[in-house]
């Protein structure tokens, strides 16, 4: 177990073996909700296999929607110095600059964000390092047992160990594939600095289906300009390993209305790819255990809704449902059942699947529909550049006969 010593935290012996509520898994999932039952006076357990969170390519960007569901947590204060804010996107469309969006947004590295948040936990709830080697589950306790044989018994687990299969197996709960390879998220630095940049940040779309990208965004992290780039496509096909090989030279002929404010695409670092599939769960309705973030729905980063799903289980879970359980006895499936069923909960996770099977039609699906609505938002979109443009002419124009006049 760890617990602060000089305000970081360091190895300690297990603490108290009996908790309210064991999380396993100290992700973004799991340590929100750690952080905001602690504060509430909760006893809990937080089990991670590493103190420290390794580098990884998850969610990097989210918006002020997402920011409140933090502030509603009272974890703003701790959210903020952890991410870089940007107010404005310059969009383009049809190879043309679209539109000027005021809005805040937030891009961060996954894994500092992590491990900030790790780091503030309160006191009352230290990070245990460890792997859970045996569980136990039931309608009265649960029973954690961990590699290095110290025993944690709860009254509520919570599994928040994201796509890691070996608590949802130990359980026998399984993973249901909705979509296999359903989409690839690419993430990669830029050699250009934000300073030299000429936006705060860039969204830019795809003009042909066929190329079946979605879009790329470009933004600030820290003193670092990160691209996050959206497409249907698998790992092992042609056009994957071709941008592995010269990301540069693809991405300045797919998206030439952006190169040179990118700086001209040339990269700081390697291109990860991360390969996506949409899963649901089975078997979860059970005495004692609940199932959340990731580990319970899985959906398309695309629409950039995850995060927002993510944070509607931890807030239901800590606002609602946990509270409740534990003011009667028992923990029994009746008990957990009512965080499935859920209204708001169920709203957020079906949203999230809708919004990820609509984003990618709407970006490369054949069928007379999806291009009749394609054309359709194409033709407005056109109309509303023509429009600007003109616009834009009539008031030079009678700038220029107000300057002749005077």
């Amino acid at each position: 177990m760890t617990s602060r010593k000089g305000g970081k935290m360091t190895i300690e012996e297990a603490g108290p073996a009996e908790v309210d509520v064991a999380i396993v898994g100290a992700g973004l999932a799991g340590t929100t909700l750690a952080t905001v039952l602690g504060k509430a006076g909760r006893k809990v357990a937080l089990i991670d296999p590493h103190r420290v969170h390794h580098d990884e390519f998850r969610a990097e960007k989210i918006g002020t929607k997402q920011m409140q569901q933090f502030e509603r947590l009272g974890l703003d204060a701790t959210l903020l110095p952890l991410v870089t804010p940007m107010d404005e996107v310059h969009v383009f469309r049809l190879g043309q600059l679209f539109a000027r969006e005021m809005h805040r947004e937030f891009g961060f590295s996954y894994g500092a964000l992590i491990n900030g948040l790790r780091d503030a936990l309160p006191p009352q709830v230290p990070l245990t390092v460890g792997k859970v080697a045996e569980i136990t589950t039931g309608p009265d306790k649960q029973r954690l047992v961990l590699t290095d044989g110290s025993v944690i018994d709860a009254r509520l687990l919570v599994v928040a160990t994201g796509y890691s299969e070996a608590v949802r197996r130990a359980i026998g709960v399984n993973r249901i594939e909705e979509s296999k390879a359903f989409s690839l998220s690419i993430g990669f630095d830029l050699a250009i600095a934000p300073r030299d940049f000429a936006y705060q940040s860039v969204t830019c779309y795809a003009k042909r289906a066929g190329d079946r990208v979605a879009y790329i965004s470009v933004f600030p992290i820290g003193n670092k300009m990160r691209a996050n780039m959206f497409v249907y496509r698998l790992v092992a096909e042609p056009w994957t390993r071709a941008f592995r090989q010269d990301p540069q030279k693809m991405l300045c002929e797919l998206m030439p209305e952006i190169s040179a404010q990118c700086g001209n695409f040339e990269m700081a670092g390697p291109v990860e790819v991360r390969q996506i599939n949409l899963t649901t769960t089975q078997g979860h309705r059970r005495d004692g255990v609940v199932f959340i973030g990731d580990a319970f729905w899985t959906t398309c980063p695309t629409p950039g809704v995850g995060i927002e799903r993510v944070m509607t289980d931890v807030d239901r879970l800590h606002s609602v449902h946990i509270p409740r359980w534990l003011e009667t006895p028992g923990m029994a499936a009746d008990k957990i059942c009512a965080f499935y069923d859920d209204p708001i909960k169920i709203a957020s996770d079906e949203n999230g699947m809708r919004v990820s099977y609509y984003a990618k039609e709407i970006t490369t699906g054949t069928g007379l529909e999806w291009r009749i609505r394609r054309l359709r938002n194409n033709t407005a979109r056109q109309l509303m550049i023509v429009g600007r443009k003109i616009r834009h002419l009539g008031l030079r124009r009678a700038n220029a006969v107000a300057g002749e006049a005077s």
